[in-house]
């Protein structure tokens, strides 16, 4: 193992016959790690089941895989299993290492080419002040403090010549922040979507423009050793890297895009980026830069998103960074050995790391004050900005094949980042839970709202197919001179093919976001039903373009800023014309169940079903749209029933409530309380024959499931509350539950074996705190307070999320 570690030169000698075949049958008496082919796949293999056994102790604790990667190679490295000559020299022989540094170079050659893809650049350009003050804060004071420290340590304390050395560069090294750490930090604690995730990333982006030109720089300067007349042709020598990659690589790329029709990417396309991946990093050698600042450029120069950019990141992602990351963040770890670390070199780089450290959250709170950021959030940032990853790692690799710096300092650098990534989980989790910002003490549901009140509906669109059942439920919802609607429309779009995430939010003429399927459909088809409503309904749209592991900040956000009354979501399955399930999104059942849990107002979860129907639109049609309640008792069935309320005074909706009574339960208290309920609202809609009230007596949950089977197919639309008050009827209905975030008898409802045509709403009142809202007798319909205030649309605008989305 000492091999792997040694930076002096080193003569190694293969033999030629030894890459032929190696077999236990035909070489019993040979050792079969001789094969150079062996011996890669051995190493590999113990890499990758080392690093994921690590991986799968370390998760539940919140750990990135990025210590998870580097503790692995600890492991088998010179500092633990290594340090033993005999199976260092077995599994590690210095003619394999060079194999193992070949493929880790190449793995980084596409990481950061993946990651650079993902950078939204005309977004960056359009970046706030906010986030610009504080990553020119962040670089000055940690360029400026450490390093004078450094040369201060250097002036007054003995040390080592190769700390003494390397100490400036040590120092030089905390100043950089660097964007793709920080967006692969986020993304590992799924904060990505946060607001304090937003305003970190642009931060770091910009901190990042000037640590580039700063390593850049310190490349030209090592490599012309002082002589002007080298340096000023390495700069030129850059600049024409600039211009052959602008204007000679990216030209071509986009023009085998637009030849394979501009809708998706073909196998030659894929090639010429492969290639143009591999040539650039091959110029930037050639004018001595390291090899990955070609492939950076080139990721920053090719156009992020669709089709070109998400493609590319579907098809290389999953070999990059699940198979190739890991091998270099490993191999770092082999290069690492603690026992070279003597312990006076030990505090003088922990001084200056710590120091560097709080450093950078003093400059996060400097200008954080005078933007009137909390503390809190500031502190967070700060612990965010202090997050380390494989540029460093990179960086510290460069300089040690440099030799401006020892193994002793390597390894102390190595450490450094392993530590921080390990406390840096507890503590962002300690300082800020994300789910919090969503929790309110005000009432947001459709019961607590006065009749005379603007109903605020919030809902989320995947696709153009949504939008049928979506407006026939708008316009059944009731836009009137006494109640108007506010409709707060949410395009969801996944995240890939970039690193940033966009929230962006549109002015009443503007087209949806272009990442989204058939926006223009959709913008149409909201304006024309704004249009048709003759000023009571009003919309406002939003594009998430997001992953589905943290859209749901952005879904709760809306909601909360936008007041939403209810949130409606559209069901993960999908049907066909035929009635079979056409498709099933895993992603957006767990989106759902979060949103569940988070959101600030009354959520509905809709299955659609309008296709297998085929009705015909209100807003044109002018048909009857029956609608009916499975009223069994709770919070929950409440919110449905006030909801329906609202649609019976539509002339074209009729609304039949069927409230099921248990047998024998005539004196229940629970019954009395909603039967107290039930008649306000049929004394709300008297002389109003589209709103009915039938009483269905059932013995259990067979004879329940009877009648509903009976009566559904009279129906377009099937509301229901997603958990009901502790009744005979209900039990073991639970343990054949498919989707329980419906509930029991929603869960019934989509299911793929109860044949009906009637699409689902399945209604959860807001909870408070982690409650139900409590519905007393005098909360009904008739005799509200007015806990929901009207606002104008115009006033749900971008200034209310300046952290969490960018206005186009």
């Amino acid at each position: 193992m000492d091999s792997v570690n040694s930076t002096k030169s080193s003569l190694v000698c293969h033999d030629p016959h030894s890459y032929g075949h190696f077999d236990v049958w035909h070489h019993r008496h040979r050792n079969l790690m001789q094969s150079p082919t062996s011996l890669f796949f051995m190493q590999v293999s113990l890499i990758t089941i080392v690093s994921q056994l690590v991986d799968a102790c370390l998760k539940p604790m919140g750990q990135s895989s990025l210590v998870s990667q580097i503790i692995g190679g600890l492991l088998v490295g010179p500092s633990m299993m290594g340090h033993q000559k005999l199976l260092a020299k077995f599994f590690f022989p210095q003619k394999g290492v060079l194999v193992l540094d070949t493929l880790a170079y190449f793995s980084l050659v596409f990481f950061f080419f993946l990651w650079s893809l993902k950078m939204d650049v005309p977004t960056l350009l359009k970046t706030e002040k906010r986030p610009i003050i504080i990553g020119l804060s962040i670089f000055v004071f940690t360029s400026s403090i450490p390093i004078g420290l450094a040369f201060t340590f250097k002036r007054f304390l003995s040390m080592d010549r190769s700390l003494s050395r390397s100490l400036p560069f040590i120092a030089l090294s905390q100043s950089l922040t660097v964007f793709i750490s920080i967006a692969v930090l986020l993304t590992d604690m799924k904060l990505l979507n946060s607001d304090i995730g937003r305003t970190t990333i642009s931060a770091a982006m910009s901190a990042d423009i000037i640590g580039f030109g700063l390593t850049v720089f310190m490349f030209v300067a090592l490599q012309s050793n002082g002589n002007p007349l080298i340096m000023v042709f390495s700069i030129l020598s850059i600049i024409a890297l600039f211009i052959v990659i602008i204007f000679v690589m990216r030209p071509i790329i986009l023009w085998t895009v637009k030849s394979s029709g501009g809708e998706s990417v073909n196998e030659l396309c894929l090639i010429c980026v492969i290639l143009s991946v591999l040539l650039s990093a091959l110029l930037s050698e050639l004018v001595g830069q390291h090899f990955v600042m070609g492939p950076i450029i080139l990721g920053l120069a090719v156009p992020e998103g669709p089709p070109l950019g998400t493609t590319l990141v579907g098809k290389m992602e999953t070999v990059c960074l699940a198979f190739l990351y890991p091998v270099y963040l490993a191999i770092t770890g082999l290069n690492t050995d603690i026992f070279k670390i003597d312990m006076k070199s030990l505090w003088i780089v922990t001084v200056i790391v710590v120091l560097s450290f709080f450093i950078k959250i003093g400059a996060v709170m400097l200008p954080g004050y005078f933007y009137k950021i909390s503390m809190k959030e500031c502190l967070v940032i700060g612990f965010i900005i202090n997050g380390r990853g494989v540029a460093e790692l990179s960086l510290y690799t460069i300089w040690l094949r440099s030799k401006l710096m020892s193994q002793q300092e390597f390894s102390l650098m190595v450490i450094s980042i392993l530590l921080i990534n390990i406390i840096l989980a507890p503590l962002i989790r300690c300082f800020y839970d994300p789910s919090k910002q969503y929790q309110t003490g005000r009432r947001c549901t459709i019961q607590q709202t006065r009749r005379d009140s603007e109903l605020r509906v919030m809902f989320c669109i995947h696709n153009i197919e949504n939008m049928p059942t979506i407006l026939n439920l708008l316009e059944a919802s009731y836009a009137s001179r006494e109640s108007m609607v506010a409709v707060i429309a949410l395009v969801l779009v996944e995240l890939i093919g970039r690193a940033r995430p966009i929230l962006v939010a549109h002015q009443p003429h503007d087209k949806l976001h272009s990442m989204a399927c058939d926006s223009n459909h959709i913008d149409n088809a909201l304006r024309q039903y704004s249009q048709q409503n003759h000023g009571y309904a009003s919309v406002q749209s939003f594009t998430s373009v997001s992953t589905f592991n943290t859209m749901h900040d952005d879904i709760c956000r809306i909601a909360l800023d936008g007041r939403a009354n209810i949130l409606i979501l559209p069901f993960h399955k999908r049907w066909e014309i035929d009635g079979r399930i056409d498709a099933t999104n895993r992603s957006t059942h767990t989106m759902n169940i979060k949103v569940l849990e988070r959101a600030p107002c009354s959520v509905g979860i809709l299955v659609d079903r309008g296709i297998l129907r085929g009705s015909s639109s209100l807003l044109t049609a002018r048909s009857i749209f029956y609608v009916s309640v499975l009223f069994i008792g709770g919070a929950d069935d409440v919110e449905a029933l006030a909801y329906s309320s609202r649609m019976a005074r539509h002339e074209f909706v009729n609304v039949t409530v069927v409230r099921f009574l248990q047998f024998g339960e005539e004196n229940s208290k629970d019954r009395k309380h909603d039967s107290d309920l039930i008649d306000e609202y049929r004394y709300y809609n008297a002389g109003n024959r589209r709103f009915e009230i039938m009483d269905e007596v059932v013995k259990d949950g067979i004879e329940m499931s009877t009648c509903i089977k009976r009566l559904i197919d009279y129906f377009d639309l099937v509301m229901v509350g997603k958990e009901h008050t502790e009744c005979a009827m209900l039990q073991g209905h639970d343990q054949w539950s498919e989707c329980p975030e419906l509930g029991v008898i929603g869960d019934m409802l989509a299911s793929q074996d109860f044949v009906t045509k009637a699409s689902v709403l399945v209604v959860q009142q807001q909870r408070l705190r982690g409650r139900f809202l409590k519905h007393t007798f005098n909360s009904g319909p008739n005799q509200r307070d007015q806990l929901v205030h009207d606002v104008p649309m115009d006033e749900i605008s971008s200034s209310q999320c300046t952290i969490s989305m960018d206005k186009f």
